[in-house]
């Protein structure tokens, strides 16, 4: 028992030992992994401004109520909740689509339509956020107007009633919404540290050759009697 207690403490030294040379061994190649930090960086920054067309985003609001709904007990407020949920869902629907697309007179299609518009429910009100986004700041405002006016129609037909009311229009906005080429700098960048660790870490751990004098002693469990300096131009004689 005495001699595994022995074994085992000595095991242990070594793992810890071979963290600090490990440790060491990537410290050495710092200068690699900042190289590889800046060249990853610089790459994702300068791709998403070049490669990658910038978005924008715009959006209108719409008030659910129509002028003949009566809000007269907390039944009604409640109705009125679930009545958000399903505006929400014929939002997406085909006929409103198709007469968005009609209205601006667009090619897009309708699964590229539903991807540039979201109809949100600020806060749990009665009110719908349409926000559509597009490379063209113009193409984004129309589409949040348009979309909301066709849901309006939408809305009377379906609840047969008044159309809701416009609470806000979408206007052009001239500051893209995405994408961060920072973000994208700093996420190539932390890939390429990533990479560039474990490369040095399987390097590290693939080497079985012996460097020092330590290391005959470490894994060869021989002590060393003497060393001979390497002498340039020696082994070629």
């Amino acid at each position: 028992m005495a001699n595994k207690a022995v074994t085992h403490s000595v095991n242990r030294e070594e793992d810890t030992i071979d963290l600090l040379e490990l440790a060491k061994v990537v410290l050495r190649r710092i200068w690699i992994i900042l190289i590889c930090l800046v060249i990853g960086f610089t790459g994702g920054y300068a791709y998403t401004h070049l490669a990658i067309p910038s978005t924008y985003s715009a959006s209108s609001m719409i008030y659910v109520y129509t002028k003949t709904t009566s809000v007269t007990s907390l039944a009604d407020l409640q109705i009125g909740t679930v009545l958000t949920v399903d505006f929400q869902i014929i939002a997406q629907t085909r006929e409103v689509v198709d007469a968005v697309k009609a209205d601006l007179a667009i090619e897009d299609s309708y699964e590229d339509i539903c991807k540039k518009i979201k109809v949100d429910n600020p806060d749990g009100s009665r009110i719908l956020k349409i926000t559509a986004t597009d490379t063209d700041p113009q193409k984004a405002a129309n589409l949040a107007n348009s979309m909301a006016n066709q849901l309006r129609i939408r809305i009377a037909d379906v609840m047969d009633t008044d159309p809701p009311s416009i609470v806000s229009r979408a206007v052009v906005q001239n500051r893209p919404v995405g994408p961060s080429a920072t973000r994208n700098g700093l996420i190539c960048g932390m890939a390429l540290t990533a990479l560039a660790v474990a490369v040095i870490v399987i390097r590290y751990l693939l080497d079985d050759t012996i460097k020092s004098e330590a290391d005959v002693e470490k894994y060869l469990g021989k002590n060393v009697i003497a060393t001979m300096p390497l002498v340039p131009g020696l082994s070629k004689k």
